[in-house]
């Protein structure tokens, strides 16, 4: 289903005491600012006032239907904010720090947890509950389940425009190259330079690759996969395949990163896989995807398909924040428009129709 829009003229009015707006799915197509009750925490919670946000391309996925939501759901799992409120059990914080908080808020105490599979929380991608199953960031106030396992203090040396994009497509973007499992010296495509491949390629760069092909249809974003790592950048209209084989010697790369979540580019990145090579996939898949056993050796070529979702927990936040506070990941180039909550409509069309060379867009709360 096409992006649609509801536009509702609004006047600035004064909210009732206990009262938020928030951006609410109703139904495929529909979506749009309504007033909520702010969030209480529970035992375990918090609640934060937000104060930066973001729309991923989940939520576009879900705005069109291509994901299922229950319509009333406040949409969004991106938020630096300030503590609101604590719940019972929550120590070590104050009410007025600004924290980060991932896309992904495991429990840390399941068994997939304990097991190191943050993201699948309770089962499988029960680690995605802001946005998915419990009301998400793009509001005034967000709880925040799990709190003590997902709350990371942000020092006062970074910005929360630093640090915003680390609880999601950073997070994703590093954990496609961390599954695929590059080493020193490694070959490597990417297929998709969106938010998350451009994440994909940078951390294809910290793991020690040589070498990185940037694959993408838009000339712009080629550009900024250059500046993020990529050491050739190679045009979809081009015949990505031949080009990288031939690149490399008909070799192949080491290392396929798949980004989009496309038949096209999921095929693209075994075609260009050596043998006994590995494809990270990372994109959302929406329709029916196929393997086609000729770039799959009919199974017999030793090659590894590795999925990924976001992990979660402030551990790795704080794992990420220490690299941007390093100077080794510098992510503000990714935002390309500004906007206010009032305004996350008009955000959604343009991060929808990637009109005006948009990446990622900043929604202002407070």
């Amino acid at each position: 289903m096409p992006l649609t829009l509801e536009l509702e003229q609004r006047q600035t009015k004064q909210l009732p005491r206990g009262v938020m707006k928030a951006n609410i799915f109703r139904a495929a197509g529909k979506f749009g600012l309504e007033e909520k009750p702010i969030p209480k925490a529970g035992p375990g919670d918090a609640v934060l006032k937000v104060r930066l946000t973001t729309i991923c391309g989940t939520d576009i996925h879900i705005i069109r239907g291509e994901y299922p939501v229950k319509p009333g759901l406040t949409l969004g799992h991106e938020a630096v904010g300030v503590i609101h409120e604590l719940g019972a059990g929550v120590t070590g914080y104050e009410v007025g720090q600004r924290v980060l908080v991932g896309a992904i808020t495991p429990c840390g105490q399941c068994e997939l947890c304990l097991a190191g599979y943050t993201s699948q929380c309770g089962g499988p991608l029960g680690g995605w509950r802001l946005g998915n199953t419990i009301d998400g960031a793009q509001a005034e106030y967000v709880r925040i389940p799990f709190a003590q396992a997902n709350l990371a203090t942000v020092p006062d040396s970074l910005s929360d425009e630093d640090v915003l994009l680390l609880s999601d497509i950073a997070s994703t973007g590093f954990a496609a190259a961390e599954n695929g499992r590059i080493r020193l010296g490694d070959t490597v495509a990417v297929f998709a330079e969106g938010p998350i491949g451009l994440c994909a390629t940078l951390g294809a760069k910290l793991m020690g690759a040589s070498k990185i092909f940037a694959v993408d249809t838009d000339r712009d974003r080629l550009v900024i996969a250059r500046k993020f790592g990529a050491t050739a950048v190679i045009p979809a209209d081009q015949d990505p395949v031949e080009l990288i084989l031939k690149l490399t010697d008909g070799r192949g790369v080491d290392v396929a990163i798949e980004a989009l979540g496309a038949q096209t580019t999921f095929e693209n990145g075994l075609r260009v896989l050596r043998p006994g090579g590995t494809l990270s996939s990372v994109g959302v898949y929406s329709g029916h995807l196929r393997i086609p056993l000729d770039a799959f050796g009919a199974g017999l070529e030793d090659q590894t398909i590795v999925t990924t979702l976001c992990p979660g927990g402030k551990e790795r936040m704080y794992r990420l924040m220490r690299l941007v506070a390093a100077r080794r990941v510098d992510l503000r180039l990714l935002f390309t428009h500004v906007f206010t909550l009032d305004e996350i409509e008009r955000a959604y069309e343009l991060f929808g129709s990637r009109r005006d060379k948009v990446l990622k867009v900043a929604i202002r709360v407070s």
